[in-house]
């Protein structure tokens, strides 16, 4: 059975955006490129244990990414590989136009974020601190160094970025609360959003768990869906446009 969203009210006409970023803004994980092509085969291993519950994903890439040891120049080729979705430049200035703010969280690395953001053309979004939330990857020639600036402790979940931490600190009043992503490490953000657009592992999640979700494929997907979802309408009929978008 779908689990209900919240009643609507004549409050949500102030939507916040929150997004993964491996394998939600970009085509291919990062994260995972990084390792396939630089690191030592046993983080496949590590990955596993994760995938299972095992361990959280702040322990995950702690032990991955001191598996890789390679120059800063293939560290740089490996991200610069990485496609974004080519539509979502399109989305930010959709966003902005509606002055609806849109902030990145992810697990993964902010290094390698505004390196791929910055290639796609879009860091002018993204440049400030306060909208970009990720682990912090620093490179010393052929070290690289993690940290975990949106990790508190404790964390029930061993997040390596704790999203639903984020999302409701972030919030502040505004609602609906948007959510887009793909991956396991979007399962505890879905629980505190109201309004979820996922797909791959997620959407395999959501339909699983009865989380209710819309499933996208591309940024074009979930900007037609917001337009639709929040297009103006009296309030009584802004709860049927969520179910008619289920």
């Amino acid at each position: 059975m779908t689990k209900k969203k919240r009643e609507t009210s004549e409050h949500d006409t102030e939507p916040i955006i929150f997004c993964d970023f491996d394998g939600t803004i970009t085509q291919l994980d990062v994260t995972d490129q990084i390792l396939s092509e630089l690191a030592h085969p046993s983080w496949r291993e590590i990955e596993r244990e994760w995938m299972l519950g095992l361990i959280g994903s702040r322990e995950c890439l702690e032990r991955q990414i001191a598996l890789v040891n390679a120059p800063a120049e293939e560290l740089h080729g490996a991200i610069d590989a990485v496609p974004i979705d080519p539509h979502f430049a399109a989305f930010c200035k959709f966003a902005r136009r509606k002055h609806w703010p849109v902030y990145v969280v992810s697990d993964g690395f902010d290094y390698a974020i505004h390196r791929v953001l910055k290639g796609a053309g879009v860091e002018k979004y993204f440049r400030s601190d306060s909208t970009l939330f990720a682990s912090a990857l620093r490179v010393d020639g052929r070290k690289l160094t993690l940290s975990f600036p949106h990790s508190p402790q404790p964390c029930a979940h061993g997040c390596a970025t704790c999203k639903a931490a984020l999302i409701n600190r972030l919030r502040e009043g505004r609602r609906p609360v948007v959510f887009v992503g793909d991956g396991m490490s979007d399962r505890f953000a879905v629980e505190v959003a109201d309004v979820v657009f996922a797909k791959r592992q997620l959407l395999a999640h959501c339909r699983a768990n009865g989380i209710a979700c819309h499933p996208f494929e591309t940024f074009k997907d979930v900007q037609n869906g917001l337009e639709k979802l929040l297009a103006p309408l009296p309030v009584r009929r802004l709860r049927q446009a969520a179910v008619a978008l289920s």
